[in-house]
């Protein structure tokens, strides 16, 4: 495995915080335009044949949303008064995620409670893991203490699994450069939570598979 950079070339905290922001709306869009589109729909005389499939589409859609928001709540460190987090907690927030998008998910999670820095590190690793099967596959998530360290590992397996060039920036703490900002941020912004927890990332990638590992103390 690979030993990725501890050092974080700076980003201001604006630029940060606007890719951030633009992570955040690019996850939520798609669903809250859903729901005003099934909304239309059932608004539309002339559309009253579509009404099942228009409450279906509003359902759907904000379930997503919900899941989502709650999702990011935690892995951006939103629920700053909690310090340790369920892992059961943890799955269902993850299969939230998981139930939209192509990957399957298996849990391999072995203690019962995360503290905050691990839990954030877990979830932003998922929502990478979603970002390198886009065609589908299985995303293993793991966690364990090992000695004074809490290591967690995402192993993806899938006929395309890929690391696209900005991810691997991100998470090598390298600035964005050209690259696409959602993409880059995201693994930028986990490369951060190690740092300022004291841990660092593995990687290795062979065909058909990518695996990560993050190492922080427990």
């Amino acid at each position: 495995m690979t030993n990725l950079a501890t050092d974080l070339e700076p980003v201001g905290a604006a630029d940060l915080a606007a890719f951030l922001a633009a992570r955040l709306c690019h996850d939520i869009i798609s669903p809250a335009s859903a729901i005003v589109s099934g909304l239309d729909l059932l608004d539309d005389p002339s559309a009253q044949d579509m009404r099942d499939e228009a409450m279906g589409l509003v359902s759907s859609s904000a379930r997503k949303l919900v899941e989502m928001l709650a999702f990011i709540r935690v892995a951006y460190g939103a629920s700053s008064t909690a310090e340790l987090f369920d892992a059961r907690e943890l799955e269902g927030l993850t299969r939230g995620l998981f139930s939209h998008v192509r990957p399957d998910l298996e849990w391999a999670v072995t203690l019962p409670q995360l503290h905050k820095p691990a839990a954030r590190v877990l979830l932003n690793l998922a929502m990478i893991a979603t970002g390198a099967l886009p065609s589908g596959g299985l995303a293993r998530l793991g966690v364990q203490k090992v000695g004074t360290s809490v290591v967690i590992s995402l192993e993806a397996t899938g006929q395309r699994v890929r690391m696209r060039p900005e991810v691997l920036s991100g998470l090598n703490g390298e600035p964005k450069g050209q690259s696409v900002g959602g993409h880059w941020v995201q693994a930028y912004y986990l490369q951060a939570l190690l740092k300022d927890a004291g841990g660092y990332l593995d990687l290795a990638e062979s065909e058909g598979r990518v695996e990560i590992v993050a190492r922080l103390p427990a």
